[in-house]
């Protein structure tokens, strides 16, 4: 956990000098207390790095294909001349990202029924032959929007929307 709050509070002072005065000075402080929120539920002090890029990743302002790519490349591993994913590294990803969308519903007293991690590894492996999938396999799947992550490209559009300002009068 020290060693993600180090790496916080060098994004968080870089984000400040880039934009002066748009970034809170309790932004490292407050992304930690999400991170443990999602991640370390039960207080052992402990938050997987992996983890808590693939959240950093997803809630960055980045755009959609941006975080698609950056979580491949975060969760897969280099085979020679290709870089793959497996299915449980598919499995840890969507595990992790669902830690999102589970404190999210907590925070708003709603039950959440979030989709199966399985069904989804099974839809993205559909068809597939071998025991991992290349970049574009898996960027092809998250166009289609699959359940599990519905909640990603929906977060992404309506923050994409935010400054959006029309010049008509009603």
């Amino acid at each position: 956990m020290q060693q993600i709050s180090r790496i916080l509070m060098k994004i968080f002072q870089r984000a400040r000098l880039e934009k002066p005065g748009q970034v809170d000075p309790r932004a490292a402080e407050f992304t930690l207390s999400l991170l443990i929120a999602m991640y370390d539920r039960s207080g052992t002090g402990y938050i997987k790095t992996r983890s808590a890029a693939a959240a950093l990743i997803s809630l960055s302002g980045d755009t959609l294909l941006a975080k698609y790519r950056a979580l491949f490349q975060f969760y897969a591993l280099a085979d020679g001349k290709e870089t793959l994913l497996t299915c449980s590294a598919l499995r840890s990803l969507l595990t992790d990202l669902n830690q999102i969308m589970s404190l999210q519903c907590s925070i708003v007293g709603e039950g959440c029924t979030l989709s199966c991690v399985e069904i989804a590894i099974h839809d993205c492996f559909h068809g597939v032959l071998n025991a991992a999938i290349v970049e574009e396999k898996f960027l092809s799947w998250l166009r289609s929007e699959p359940a599990v992550l519905l909640w990603l490209p929906t977060c992404y559009r309506l923050s994409a929307t935010e400054m959006v300002s029309h010049q008509a009068r009603c």
